[in-house]
């Protein structure tokens, strides 16, 4: 009886750490399934939040859902930003789980990842909001450029829009901590650089415009004006 007992001692202490575990395992399920009860709604949350705001229809002007379309993405940036939250909240849903079950290195581990998530975030509304800027200033630069009668207004245009793109997305990179500061800061002088040719070249080009406004407005020789011999 007492070799039984010996055998069965280690069986009896696996059940008892089983027993002690159990409703732990119990409790992290209920956490799990509540969270992504709660993920999933907090990300409709978002979608219709975005969208009543109109966040879309300015992804949308800036041509980012159209490249997302292109890019064989089948959601546009609204969606993204929805999914984002959903795992932002999903992350944090893992972490209380794992931690009621005692894995601490885990959890670790999982929250250095829901803290680069909101990062991520930022990067996505940065790049929404600068490629809306970027379609802004490319319309208005071929808009007066063609006032002025500036040639290869478009050119410039497309050129200033793709400058102020890569401009915004060295600083979506440096958010999620990509980026280096020699880059960011050589990019700053090429971005200079452009800046004072484009309006150098708008200045050279609508100096006749203006030099017709100032004549309407301010003519040489005005009405009963007589010449000074």
């Amino acid at each position: 009886m007492n070799q039984i007992d010996i055998m069965l001692e280690p069986v009896r202490a696996v059940l008892l750490q089983f027993g002690a575990f159990l409703p732990r395992l119990l409790l992290a399920a209920i956490i799990l399934l509540i969270g992504w009860i709660f993920a999933k709604a907090i990300r409709l949350i978002v979608i219709k939040a975005l969208r009543a705001v109109n966040f879309n229809v300015l992804t949308e002007r800036a041509g980012i859902d159209r490249f997302l379309h292109q890019g064989g993405i089948g959601t546009d940036m609204v969606g993204i930003l929805g999914a984002l939250v959903y795992w932002l909240v999903t992350l944090a849903v893992l972490m209380i789980a794992f931690n009621s079950l005692g894995l601490t290195n885990v959890t670790e581990l999982i929250g250095r990842v829901a803290l680069f998530i909101p990062k991520v975030i930022v990067a996505v509304l940065i790049l929404a909001f600068g490629a809306y800027f970027a379609r802004f200033i490319d319309n208005t630069i071929i808009a007066y450029g063609k006032n002025v009668g500036l040639e290869d207004v478009e050119f410039l245009g497309r050129f200033a829009r793709y400058a102020v793109l890569i401009f915004v997305v060295m600083i979506a990179l440096e958010q999620v901590d990509v980026a280096s500061e020699l880059v960011r800061q050589s990019f700053l002088i090429i971005l200079a650089g452009v800046v004072f040719a484009l309006a150098l070249a708008f200045g050279l080009g609508s100096q006749h415009r203006i030099a017709e406004l100032l004549e309407k407005w301010w003519p040489a020789h005005r009405p009963g004006q007589k010449n000074k011999e």
